[in-house]
């Protein structure tokens, strides 16, 4: 049984067109799924659907086989948790106050965080290098900085599944691998990674499948290697691009290289 399963999902707007049409994915124990397209795809609409936030108007999605419809508040975000893009968060919490709240499925409805919640604040902050922005106000760090405060808020909780948006947008290239390693190693550990990304070569390096949207809600999905490929760059978004291998000291990843607009 898959973790996660979205069967036969479909959603639009009110009075609009049809975004996500029939949508069937599956996500296992320690799997990282990417999720890309060009903006308007519906990629963050499609998180939204995923976790109930938004209701799909067809299908369903599964949490360890339960309908997440169904699912007490409590059981789903101990179960799952969300890094939407870095925008705003409250200016009255410290960074370390914010990742704290990261525990609070975990804790009482009336207690107070337990020395292991703190603990845990602290460790995913050391993990992520942002233990120097532990006293902090959000208000007073950058965005991109606030975007590693809401991973490691998210990543604090211990989640069976992760679902980040863009996680990687407003951040610098060492920050970049620093998501990506995480999210790597949270994989390694058994949780399972969903992240929308405006990076296809951050999908061929990390994610074991890949979903791509196109505009008006058709989509491809299935392993990595298959899915983003140059063929299917070109045609979903009107970019000639070719796929590499790139060897850096030891190590060799696969990239992406955009050359020029498809004009067909």
């Amino acid at each position: 049984m898959s973790l996660l399963r979205i069967e036969s999902g479909s959603f639009a707007y009110k009075g609009g067109p049809q975004i996500l049409k029939d949508i069937n994915i599956d996500v296992e124990k320690g799997e990282i799924l990417a999720i890309l397209g060009p903006n308007g795809a519906g990629k963050t609409t499609l998180l939204r659907c995923m976790m109930d936030m938004l209701h799909w108007q067809e299908g369903r999605s599964l949490l360890g086989g339960e309908d997440i419809r169904t699912m007490p508040a409590s059981k789903l975000w101990r179960k799952m948790a969300y890094v939407p893009q870095a925008r705003s968060a409250a200016a009255s919490y410290t960074a370390f106050q914010t990742v704290l709240l990261g525990r609070s499925s975990r804790i009482g409805a009336f207690s107070a965080p337990s020395d292991e919640d703190m603990a845990a604040a602290e460790r995913v902050m050391k993990e992520l290098g942002i233990w120097h922005l532990a006293d902090k106000h959000c208000h007073e760090i950058s965005g991109g900085e606030l975007q590693m405060v809401l991973i490691a808020r998210a990543m604090a909780g211990e989640p069976e599944v992760l679902v980040l948006d863009e996680p990687e947008s407003n951040l610098d290239f060492k920050n970049q691998l620093v998501v990506l390693d995480a999210m790597s190693e949270l994989a390694s550990s058994g949780v399972a990674c969903i992240f929308n990304t405006h990076y296809p070569a951050h999908a061929l390096q990390r994610a074991e499948k890949s979903l791509m949207l196109t505009k008006g809600g058709m989509y491809i999905y299935g392993p990595t290697r298959y899915v983003v490929s140059e063929d299917d760059i070109r045609s979903i978004f009107g970019v000639n691009a070719v796929i590499e291998e790139v060897r850096g000291g030891d190590e060799s990843v696969r990239t992406i290289i955009p050359i020029s607009i498809d004009e067909k």
